[in-house]
Order: structure tokens, then sequence, then C-alpha cells
């Protein structure tokens, strides 16, 4: 069964982690290169200009699969040196490919998002969840640490403060203390999840792609370059944008006082 359901709306993909009868645990073998095929798809596809990530079912995701862990099997199975391998050639290689989306990701977490789970989600640009979510980063509790890059991750998104209160004593937090933490945008309805991510991403996917693209790209750098570095890459950037149609649309739309249409141009 595959790992990832795909579904198509217009501009905007929905990618629904698709083991509910587990509460979506990741990690089996396979599932790197799940991700990567449909995130290379993806990227490659100027039509699509948003993605949402959710699960189905009752989790988000629940993290590792814990069976795997107890039976040492499949990723987590095998001497040190190949669990370490797993985790580069299969677990990192998911992680990449949701990393390396080029688009708008808006994590729709309408359950626990829990170890990997919540590192999965927290590499949304944007994280919506349902009052029924839970997050926690519970690496510790099973005597491991956050293999996924989740001390990379968890910090630039609440703060080293509170990550490391996350991590070092393995507590759930509720949907409610991830919005005052930051960690979520809003909380809303669970009846109400997917219809608010589908809004949210209609709205986004109205903007002219290369520069939604760019923009991503340009809030990413930001984070780890230089404000000097940070304007020369906008500076560089805004002279292609300046170029297209859609800026000429964009202009042409502002002085007649109608709703733009870019076209990728």
């Amino acid at each position: 069964m595959s790992l990832l359901t795909i579904a198509r709306d217009g501009a905007v993909v929905t990618l629904t982690i698709n083991r509910a009868e587990s509460m979506n645990p990741l990690g089996a073998p396979g599932d790197g290169e799940e991700f990567a095929r449909a995130c290379d798809a993806i990227n490659t596809d100027m039509t699509v200009r948003c993605v949402i990530l959710t699960g189905a079912g009752r989790a988000f995701s629940a993290g590792g699969d814990i069976k795997a862990m107890r039976d040492r099997s499949g990723t987590f199975g095998g001497t040190p040196p190949a669990i370490s391998d797993g985790y580069r050639d299969n677990i990192h290689r998911m992680l990449r490919a949701l990393h390396g989306l080029r688009v708008p990701v808006i994590a729709a977490v309408n359950g626990p998002a829990i170890g990997l789970g919540c590192d999965v989600a927290c590499l949304a640009d944007i994280r919506i969840a349902s009052e029924k979510a839970k997050f926690g980063v519970t690496f510790l509790k099973l005597g491991i640490i956050p293999g996924d890059g989740g001390t990379w991750i968890l910090p630039r998104v609440i703060g080293m403060s509170r990550a490391a209160e996350l991590f070092y004593t393995g507590d759930v937090i509720d949907a409610a203390t991830a919005q005052e933490w930051g960690l979520v945008s809003r909380v809303v309805e669970a009846g109400s999840l997917m219809e608010e991510a589908r809004a949210l991403a209609g709205r986004i996917a109205k903007m002219p792609p290369h520069s939604l693209r760019q923009s991503k790209m340009l809030l990413r750098q930001g984070r780890e370059v230089s404000y000097d570095t940070a304007l020369e890459l906008a500076a560089n950037t805004q002279g292609m944008m300046h170029a297209t149609a859609d800026h000429a649309e964009g202009v042409a739309a502002l002085i007649e006082k109608r709703e733009a249409q870019f076209r990728g141009e």
C-alpha cells in the first residue's frame, strides 16, 4: 500500500499520509523514495502553486514505527552502521524532499503529530491545526535522539528555549499551546480543517508562480545569511521578476482595479 495519496484541485496538490489504521507511522523502507518522487513531480510542474500535507484518519503522524523499532526490522534493523544508513537513505531522503519543495506547503494537522511526525509538520511553511491536534518530540522517552534533524528544525519554528523544553521532557502539548508558542498559525474545528486549508491554499495559488517560488527561496535563505547577502539576493531576484509578464499583469490589474490573472509568464 502506498504511503501517500495524491489529489489535485487546480493549482493545489494535497498529499495525505495514508496509514490511518496505525496512526500514519513514517520511516518504512521506501517512504523516502515515495516522498522524493512526489516532491520531484511537484517541483517540475509550474502549474502547481501550493501543497497541502495532512494525515488520514485521526492522526497526522504518530512518528516512527514503534513496532518496527521493537522488532528491529526495516529501517530500524541491522547493525548500528546499517541503521545509520537507513536514516540517511530513507528517512532523511523523505525530509530533504519535503524541505526541498519549491512551492508553499501548508500542513493541515488533523490529530497527533509526534516525533518524526511533528518534525515533518514543522517543515511546512504554514501549519493549521485541528482542535484535536497534539504535538510532541518524544524521542528521549524511547531512549533515542531526534534522528531526523529535529534539533535543527524545531528551534527555527518555536525558538531554542521551548524546543529544548519539548525535547528534554518529552512533553506533548495541545493545539492551543501550539498556537500560543507559534508552532501553528491557527486552530480550527476538526470538521473545518481541510476547508480552511483549501481556502488558504486557494489564496496562495492565485499568486504568480515564479514570484511565489522565489519568495519561498528568499524566506528560507533569509534565515541563514547576513542582511547584506539577503539584500543582494533580493536585488538579483527582483530584476528577473520585473521582466516577467506576470509583473506587468499585476501592475495593470491594480491600476484597472480588477483581479490579476497570473499565468507564470
